[in-house]
């Protein structure tokens, strides 16, 4: 997503915002926010001016929340959730009107402004756009704008007891900073509408406008927040840079470069069409990035001790016998034989010593009792 948002921008020319729609107080935390700008800086991109949170608009949020009251676009709906959810129908069936629906723009506002003084509990009062209650998009059927909840937020305190929606904040925030494109991932497209509807009634004179793109899946990869979420929370992983998380965070420790990770995005381009990326792909681009960045080392993954019985003798045999071209040198201390091998194959970058000694490690596929015919 950083990827694609960042990316555009830089190819067309344009500048990118950094925002965080902390719309709800108990999602949101400060240590979040820094581990998104680190891997934003990172992947080497950088914002236009200072990172904005939704939190920061509340104040005009709220205003036009009052206009849509006022316009007759909006109502105080004081059914329960579980009633709400009953009331919005099915796919194949329209829904049902709130008994509130008809209520006056004065007792909606009266109602709305006991909702900011905290005269309601959380799930007793929401305040619903006033759409269409027998829409085919599930999203329009008078979606929930405005809720309460007794929570303080990490940006604004204590000052406010009722939060906008994300689907309410996310379009009037694009409009505030003059975004033209808001790119998101095909599960919002249903959500376009109501995006439209919200920017058409408030009224703008260079609207916004959101465009949708399928969401990157890889190959043998758990890419759902929610459920990397979890993992987190059960300690199953020691936290999101865990290198097994498929994380930003987490394929930079596991040795990721972000030149990789930027030339893997370009050769999957963007699509409307949801598929699955070979897992492969994105190993070769991060191995085509180290190529000639990174020395090379060995490894061995699965250790079968050796012990050479004769070392003593083959390596006096070699001291005997060794040419001053031979990169070696003998360790009478530490009974060493260490080899000098260049870092790299072909990039100049220095040497390194390579110990040889009476036992070493081989990776156990390497050895076979009966080897095969060759």
């Amino acid at each position: 997503m950083y990827l694609l948002n960042f990316g555009v921008a830089e190819e067309f020319g344009g500048v990118c915002n950094l925002r965080f729609d902390d719309t709800n107080p108990t999602a949101e935390k400060q240590d979040f926010i820094d581990n998104i700008e680190n891997d934003v800086k990172w992947l080497g991109f950088e914002w236009a001016g200072e990172a904005h949170h939704a939190s920061g608009y509340f104040d005009q949020l709220h205003a036009w929340a009052i206009q849509l009251i006022k316009q007759g676009d909006a109502y105080v709906d004081l059914q329960s959730p579980e009633q709400i959810k009953e009331n919005r129908g099915s796919f194949n069936e329209a829904g049902t009107a709130s008994p509130h629906r008809s209520a006056s723009v004065e007792e909606n506002l009266s109602l709305f402004n006991d909702m900011k003084e905290g005269k309601f509990a959380e799930g007793k009062a929401v305040l619903r756009a006033k759409i269409d209650m027998a829409s085919p998009n599930m999203n329009m059927r008078d979606p929930v704008i405005y809720r309460v909840m007794h929570q303080a937020h990490h940006q604004t305190g204590d000052k406010w007891c009722i939060y906008p929606m994300y689907d309410f904040a996310h379009p009037l925030s694009d409009a505030l900073e003059g975004i033209t494109h808001s790119l998101c991932t095909l599960e919002f497209e249903d959500h376009r509408p109501f995006y439209d509807w919200v920017i058409d009634k408030i009224g703008f004179d260079v609207p916004p406008h959101q465009y949708e793109f399928s969401r990157l899946n890889v190959d043998h990869t758990l890419t759902s927040k929610r459920k990397l979420k979890q993992l987190v929370d059960e300690n199953i992983v020691s936290g999101w840079d865990d290198p097994r998380m498929p994380t930003i965070a987490g394929m930079r420790r596991r040795g990721y470069t972000p030149e990789g990770l930027r030339d893997f995005c370009e050769r999957v381009g963007v699509t409307k069409v949801d598929s699955v990326v070979d897992f492969r792909l994105l190993e070769f681009s991060i191995r085509q990035s180290l190529e000639t960045t990174t020395g090379r080392g060995m490894a061995v993954l699965k250790p079968l001790k050796v012990t050479i019985t004769n070392f003593a003798e083959a390596v006096s045999s070699w001291e005997s016998q060794k040419a001053d071209s031979v990169n070696a040198r003998f360790d009478d201390a530490s009974q060493t034989l260490w080899l000098t091998q260049p870092k790299h194959p072909n990039v100049d970058m220095g040497e390194r010593e390579i110990p040889f000694t009476e036992t070493l490690y081989i990776d156990q596929g390497d050895y076979e009792i009966e080897p095969p015919a060759v």
